[in-house]
């Protein structure tokens, strides 16, 4: 008896020590997870108001934002770091909480439960635990500035200042640890004997899907920082990043996903070394300084056109590794595959390669330049909007192997020696292409009425796809197809009806009829995808998976 209350009181000890280990733990992930403000010396912007001329046009001095009737919003800010953070989130109020909202309601779609969505902050506050280590004080400041007009709604997942800040690597965040399907990007660029008036053309899709009220919001942003070269961007509230731009001196930079290793921590977010480099670099040579200063924890194309050099290279970067693939010609394609000597042979990038729907869209891509031949601004907009696969095969509509994926939050279009840049309208980069000249941009002196600022006389007409009866069927297979996301009761030949030549209509279908115990309705389906263009290795082998699943137990009953 007496050796049991000895080995008791010895187990008490270990569980009471245990309980410690597990608080001090937890205390220590709180603590480090804890992020800290950019010291700033004068708040005085905090008191500015924006005056609101009506019809959502609204100004703080020489700042302004407004809707367009193309129905992307514009804005211009100047000045200080930490003024133009402030400035942005007054004059966007709307759409940084609203954004916020919209990503938000995207992770309650992946993750409800509200006790581990606590859990889960301080996971990401322990990765992104050196984050603002990795930041330059500017951009920390103009953060900050911004956060300062975020919601007070989310500060159980932390303060505005430390959520904006996180924001910022969201991206790389769900590519380094899930590879997930969110970036699928293409670019491209074609100069001298490639374009038709020699002129250099730079055109990308930013394949890039959180649900479609994500991409509702979308700011073409022109900002005359006090410190380094105007740039104009887009972008959405809240995000000061850059994904696709251009500066003042005709420099483009456009970022595509590549395949990552599992970081143990992060460094330097990508879109903020593409907006370092957009704000800082006048050529090309100045661009990849910037890139070997920064440490990334991701790997990624940066594509990079140059009025100064008249051509483009892509700069490819790992966290520890970079090259620039320069193509020796008058013309460069990037999808989400490295071409450079260092990198191309790399364990990872084979993988991409054979796994993913990179190459297949790049040799795509190829072939569309060809057949286009001298390049134009029209013919890229033509090959951006592009619905086939490699010789024309109709591979479905939303299929990751096509140039159009029918999900990008937007197309962009440089000239980058004229400094004319056409941004996309909705949806997608199907509606109209709307034509900024930066020289008129950025020669206004603020904005003293609420007139549309895009060249008219240079839009590109919306794709004539939208007028066709295979869009209304598209439409209504996304609509079935968010059905079946939120588990509500479709008939599954719908799917199908609408996208008879998409794979994944019928996936979707399959996994429909699987959970409702309907098996061999099921493997007919998955049956009818195995025979479609499936963009992925991983899709693949998911549906052979659920075959062999279906055959198991069919077997045993």
């Amino acid at each position: 008896m007496h050796r049991l209350k000895k080995i008791g009181k010895w187990l008490l000890y270990i569980v009471v020590f245990l309980i410690v280990v597990l608080l001090f733990g937890f205390g220590y992930i709180v603590y480090v997870s804890k992020t800290d403000p950019p010291a700033i010396a004068d708040f005085s912007s905090l008191n500015w108001q924006r005056a609101d001329h009506g019809n959502g046009f609204y100004t703080i001095g020489n700042n302004w934002f407004r809707k367009s009737n193309s129905g992307l919003f514009e804005m211009y800010t100047e000045g200080q770091p930490f003024e133009r953070g402030v400035v942005n989130g007054k004059l966007s109020k709307e759409l940084v909480t609203s954004q916020e909202d919209y990503f938000n309601a995207e992770i309650r779609k992946m993750i409800p439960s509200t006790t581990y969505l606590h859990f889960l902050k301080y996971v990401i506050g322990w990765f992104n635990r050196n984050l603002d280590k990795n930041i330059t004080e500017e951009y920390k400041k103009e953060i900050y500035g911004i956060s300062t007009s975020a919601s007070e709604k989310y500060n159980y997942i932390g303060t505005n200042y430390q959520r904006i800040l996180n924001y910022h690597a969201a991206h790389d965040i769900g590519h380094a640890l899930q590879n997930m399907a969110l970036v699928g990007c293409t670019s491209f660029g074609t100069w001298n004997n490639a374009s038709q008036d020699s002129e250099m053309i730079i055109g990308r899709n930013f394949d890039f899907y959180v649900g479609d009220d994500f991409a509702k919001n979308k700011i073409v942003s022109f900002e005359n920082p006090a410190v380094g070269y105007k740039f104009m961007s887009v972008t959405w509230g809240g995000f000061i990043g850059v994904v696709s731009g251009m500066n003042e001196k005709g420099l483009t930079v456009t970022i595509n996903a590549a395949k990552s290793s599992i970081p143990s921590g992060s460094a330097t977010p990508v879109s903020l070394v593409a907006r370092e480099m957009l704000q800082y670099a006048a050529n090309i040579s100045e661009a990849i300084a910037i890139a070997h200063q920064r440490t990334m924890f991701v790997s990624e194309s940066f594509l990079i056109g140059s009025a100064a050099d008249n051509k483009a290279v892509i700069i490819e970067k790992t966290p520890d590794t970079l090259d620039v693939y320069d193509p020796q010609s008058d013309q460069i394609a990037c999808s989400n595959h490295f071409q450079g000597k260092l990198l191309a042979g790399s364990a990872p990038n084979i993988e991409q390669m054979a796994n993913s729907a990179s190459e297949y869209r790049y040799e795509r891509l190829q072939e569309l330049m060809k057949e286009y031949g001298k390049n134009t601004v029209q013919k890229t907009a033509a090959i951006l909007r592009d619905r086939k696969g490699l010789h024309d095969a109709d591979i479905g509509l939303g299929n990751e192997k096509a140039m159009n994926q029918l999900i990008a939050h937007h197309a962009i279009i440089f000239e980058p020696k004229k400094l004319l840049v056409w941004v996309s309208t909705s949806p997608w980069q199907l509606g109209e292409f709307v034509a900024y000249d930066l020289h008129k941009i950025f020669s206004l002196r603020g904005l003293s009425e609420n007139r549309e600022l895009y060249d008219s006389t240079l839009t590109i007409p919306p794709d004539s796809f939208l007028e066709t009866k295979q869009f209304q069927q598209f439409q209504k297979y996304r609509e079935y197809a968010h059905m079946v996301k939120n588990g509500e009761r479709i008939n599954p030949d719908s799917l199908v009806v609408n996208n008879p030549r998409f794979y994944h209509a019928y996936i979707l279908a399959g996994d429909y009829c699987y959970k409702k115990g309907e098996l061999k309705r099921a493997e007919q389906y998955y049956a009818q995808a195995l025979t479609r263009e499936i963009a992925t290795v991983n899709e693949v082998e998911y549906v052979k998976k659920q075959m062999a699943e279906i055959k198991k137990t069919t077997r045993i009953k």
